[in-house]
């Protein structure tokens, strides 16, 4: 008589958590890589699941479905026993870590029974501490509670900024009017009248030719190239050359 075959399980509540561990309990049971069926981000308290339906469907007469824990199976007392009566029908084992489940031993069913109520109970705290937690945050003033994108993070907005920077900004002085700072230096007005003669700014002196060229008080003289000086007398060459 040819042995069955053995199909796992494995399931994890969000998309954040990682299989590796049940996978390599599965293994350890058995199980081959190709034969473990998986969920992702649902909880034991949904019987709707893709993984553990297709798992079911794999199990055939003499197989044996395994599992980690039965947590990973059942969130509740009333899924638990559904599906172990469902497998029980199909003539199909249940193994949990490595105990395989007897319905017609009293001590057995009542094991399972613990273990589902265990499970149970600690979908039930799990889900009282995040009510806490949700509470708390929420009389603290925390915004967004409940929603993971952002509940956690919320990101500043450049309207948020400005409202708690404008009571700020109204407490600067102004430099409009009375209350304008001076400059320290010329304004564009005069330096575009120096630039551009005939718009009423007085211009200097036009320097004549033979002039010299004087310096201002405060002023660096910009020297001139000797090649470059008119006033250079040119060499005197010799008479008869």
């Amino acid at each position: 008589m040819l042995s069955g075959l053995m199909v796992g399980y494995a399931r994890v509540s969000t998309d954040a958590q990682d299989l590796t561990a049940q996978r390599d309990a599965l293994k350890a049971l058995g199980v081959g890589a190709r034969r473990i069926y998986v969920d992702h981000g649902l909880t034991g308290r949904n019987r709707e699941r893709p993984g553990l339906r297709q798992a079911m469907a794999a199990c055939r007469e003499g197989d044996t479905l395994v599992v980690a824990k039965l947590d990973r199976l059942a969130r509740s007392v009333p899924d638990a026993r559904d599906i172990a009566a469902e497998l029980t029908a199909a003539e199909v084992k249940l193994n949990l870590g490595g105990s395989v489940y007897d319905p017609l031993d009293p001590v057995g069913r009542l094991l399972f029974d613990v273990l589902a109520m265990v499970a149970e109970f600690e979908a039930d705290l799990i889900r009282a501490r995040a009510r806490e937690g949700m509470a708390v945050a929420k009389a603290k003033g925390a915004c967004g509670v409940g929603s993971p994108s952002s509940a956690l993070v919320r990101r500043p907005t450049w309207r948020r900024c400005m409202q708690v920077a404008r009571p700020a900004l109204a407490s600067w002085p102004s430099w409009s009017g009375s209350d304008a700072r001076p400059s320290s230096g010329p304004s564009s007005a005069l330096r575009s009248a120096r630039r551009r003669p005939g718009t009423g700014a007085p211009s200097p002196p036009p320097r004549k030719r033979d002039q010299p060229r004087t310096r201002a008080p405060g002023r660096r003289l910009r020297r001139t190239p000797w090649s470059a000086s008119r006033s250079c007398p040119g060499p005197v060459r010799p008479a008869g050359g």
